[in-house]
C-alpha cells in the first residue's frame, strides 16, 4: 500500500471509535468503575508522595486500563492450537477469507496448520475493533486498533499509530502536561517513545497519528537520532508528505470549531517544540520486544537489547540515604512484583514503578507476565544461559556505615534451574538463600557499602529460561518480594 493510501485508510478508520454505540459496547466489557477507582487512588498516592506531582488523572487511568487489556482482556497469538486435537500448530499458505470474516474486516487469514491432526485452524486477522472485543486476541494490529476503542469509550483523547517498519500503538492526551503519551498495549508500557528504536533496535523512517480530527506525522517524538531517521525517509518527498497532512487535516476540520482548530493548532506548536528537544534513553527504553515468540521477534530483529550481555552500568542506580533517612539511621526499601514498584518505606514510603529503575546491573534478564497462569516473576531472557542482576547501597556519601542488616529475597527453581544469591561488600561476598524469610547478616556490620546480587542460571530444554526464577508471585499478590532494612551508624 502506498504512502497515500494509509494516509486515507487509517485516517478514515479512526472514525469507527467516535461510533457511541461502539464505544457503549466497549464500556460494558471494561471494569471501568473498578479502574476508575484504582486511578483515583494512585493519583492520590502520588500527590501524598509529592505535592507537586505533575501526574493527572488520564495517565493514572490508562495505566490502569493498560495493566487490565494486557493482564485479564486481550490475549497474544503466534498460532493458535489446533482446533481438533489441541496441538501446536504451523504457519501453512495463508487463507482465502469467507464473506462473513471480510465484513468483519479480515483481508487475511492466516493458515495455521496442524502436523498430527492434518487440519487447518483459520485466523482471521479482523481489522474491525467491534468484532475484537469478542475475539480478544491477534497480534499488534488487533491490540492496538482494540486498545484505542477502549480509551476512547473511557473518554481519554487517543490517537492510532502506524509506523512504516510494521507496528502500532496508540497515544493519549495528558491535559495536565499537555502534551501526548506513547502507550503500548502489547508491552503495557506508557511513556517509552525510544523503546523502538533504542531498545528494540528499529530502523524507524515513518511514524504517523491518527485521530478523529487530524493526521500528525510524529516521527521525531520516537527517534533520538534524526539524521539517520531523515536518510531513510525516502518513499516520498518530504514537501509532498506536509502537504498531502495538511490537504487532509483541512477537509477534515472544516466542521470544527475556531476554538478546536485554535486547540490542535496550539498542541501541534508544542509537539514540534518537542520533536526537535535532545532525547536520551531512559532505563525502561532500553530493553527488547516481551510480546510474541522469541522465534518471531528474532525474524523482525526486534530483541537486541533484551538479548545483549551489556551491563547497564552507566545507567546504575545507587541507594543512597535521604535527608528523612539520615536523621532516622534508616533505609527500609521493598519491592512488589505484582505491582511491579519500588517503596521507600525509610522515606515518606516513596514510590518508585519499575522493576529495572533501581538496579545497579543487569544482564540477560525481564519481567515476565504470564497471563494465562497470572503470575509475574523476573526471569532469563529466553535463549541466554545465564541473568546477572544487582542493587546497591552506599552509606559513605552521606557519612553512615552498616549497624545492622536484614534482607528478604523469594525465588523458585524448577527442574535444574539455579538461582544464586549473594552479598558483596569490599572483598567479602556472602551467599543467602532466597526462601522468603527475612534473615540477619551480623559479619556486614561496619561496613559503608553493600550489593545484593542474584544469579539464574541452569533448566532444561527450550524453556530452560523459566527454570529459575526471582519474585515469583500471582497478580493479584499483596506481599512484598524483596525487602532491604539496614540500620545506620555514623562512619
Amino acid at each position: 500500500m502506498g504512502l497515500f493510501a494509509t494516509l486515507q485508510s487509517n485516517f478514515q478508520h479512526v472514525l469507527q471509535y467516535e461510533n457511541l454505540e461502539l464505544q457503549l459496547k466497549a464500556r460494558s466489557t471494561i471494569p471501568h468503575q473498578e479502574l476508575s477507582a484504582a486511578a483515583q487512588h494512585k493519583l492520590k498516592e502520588l500527590e501524598e508522595a509529592d505535592p507537586e506531582c505533575k501526574l493527572g488523572i488520564e495517565e493514572c487511568l490508562v495505566l490502569e486500563l493498560l495493566r487490565w487489556f494486557k493482564q485479564d482482556f486481550f490475549s497474544w497469538v503466534d498460532c493458535l492450537p489446533c482446533s481438533q486435537c489441541g496441538g501446536p500448530t504451523k504457519h501453512g499458505q495463508g487463507l482465502s477469507p469467507t464473506a462473513e470474516e471480510l465484513r468483519w474486516g479480515a483481508q487475511r487469514v492466516e493458515n495455521h496448520y496442524c502436523q498430527s491432526c492434518r487440519l487447518s485452524t483459520r485466523f482471521p486477522r479482523y481489522n474491525n475493533p467491534e468484532k475484537l472485543l469478542e475475539t480478544r486476541r491477534g497480534r499488534c494490529g488487533e491490540w492496538a486498533n482494540c486498545f484505542t476503542l477502549c480509551c476512547r469509550a473511557l473518554g481519554l483523547e487517543a490517537r492510532y499509530i502506524w509506523d512504516s517498519t510494521d507496528h502500532v500503538w496508540t497515544e493519549i492526551y495528558s491535559v495536565s502536561q499537555h502534551r501526548w503519551l506513547h502507550c503500548d498495549s502489547c508491552e503495557n508500557v506508557c511513556d517509552k517513545p525510544l523503546l523502538y528504536e533504542v531498545g528494540w533496535g528499529k530502523k524507524l523512517a515513518y511514524v504517523l497519528a491518527f485521530s478523529k480530527d487530524q493526521v500528525v506525522d510524529v516521527t521525531w517524538r520516537y527517534s533520538c537520532k534524526h539524521p539517520e531517521v531523515l536518510s531513510r525517509r525516502t518513499r516520498v518527498q518530504e514537501a509532498w508528505l506536509l502537504h498531502t497532512i495538511n490537504g487532509l487535516n483541512a477537509a477534515r476540520q472544516q466542521s470544527l470549531s475556531p476554538d478546536r482548530k485554535r486547540e490542535l493548532t496550539e498542541r501541534l506548536l508544542v509537539e514540534l517544540v518537542e520533536f526537535i528537544s535532545p532525547k536520551n534513553p531512559k532505563p525502561g527504553e532500553l530493553g527488547g520486544r516481551n510480546s510474541g515468540s522469541l522465534a518471531w521477534r528474532i525474524a523482525r530483529g526486534e530483541t537486541r537489547a533484551a538479548d545483549t550481555k551489556a551491563s547497564t552500568q552507566a545507567e546504575a542506580f545507587v541507594f543512597i540515604p535521604t535527608e528523612e533517612e539520615k536523621k532516622a539511621r534508616l533505609l527500609h526499601v521493598y519491592y512488589s512484583a505484582p505491582k511491579d514498584q519500588y517503596c521507600r518505606v525509610s522515606s515518606s514510603s516513596e514510590i518508585i514503578p519499575n522493576w529495572d529503575q533501581c538496579l545497579w546491573t543487569k544482564e540477560s534478564v525481564f519481567r515476565k507476565v504470564e497471563d494465562d497462569w497470572k503470575m509475574v516473576y523476573i526471569a532469563r531472557t529466553e535463549g541466554s544461559s545465564v541473568g546477572k542482576i544487582s542493587w546497591k547501597f552506599d552509606f559513605a556519601p552521606a557519612g553512615f556505615k552498616i549497624g545492622s542488616v536484614s534482607i528478604m529475597a523469594s525465588s523458585h527453581t524448577f527442574h535444574s534451574g539455579k538461582v544464586c544469591w549473594s552479598l558483596q561488600s569490599g572483598q567479602m561476598t556472602t551467599e543467602f538463600s532466597g526462601d522468603g524469610r527475612l534473615q540477619s547478616f551480623p559479619s556486614l556490620s561496619g561496613s559503608s557499602e553493600l550489593i545484593v546480587a542474584a544469579e539464574l542460571s541452569g533448566g532444561e530444554g527450550e524453556t530452560s529460561w523459566q527454570h529459575s526464577q526471582l519474585f515469583r508471585q500471582g497478580l493479584n499478590g499483596q506481599e512484598s518480594s524483596f525487602e532491604v532494612i539496614i540500620q545506620l551508624q555514623d562512619l
